[in-house]
């Protein structure tokens, strides 16, 4: 299992959850595969992009990742993802 810190949002979820708050519900086939087939396209991730880094930040990104228990190409693909939903603002100095 991987050492993962939660997030206060993602931390709230496994609360509800746990104590039982959230329950399931029942889908059709139809309404299943239209979910799979959306997290399947979302989670796909079919393009290479070849960028250069200092030595300095890609060791950073490096130490970040294992102490986050994940691939260091995995956390910065989170990075990038949150940053072009939002969910982390870029400052311009």
């Amino acid at each position: 299992m991987r050492n993962y810190k939660l997030d206060s949002e993602e931390q709230e979820i496994l609360n509800a959850v746990e104590s039982g708050e959230w329950k399931p519900v029942s889908l059709s086939k139809k309404e299943l595969d239209k979910y799979v087939q959306a997290a399947r396209k979302t989670l796909k991730k079919d393009r290479h992009v070849h960028i250069r880094l200092t030595q300095t930040d890609l060791e950073g990104l490096k130490r970040k990742a294992v102490r986050e228990g994940i691939p260091y190409q995995t956390l910065i693909s989170s990075i990038l993802h949150k940053f072009v939903i939002g969910s982390v603002k870029f400052e311009a100095n």
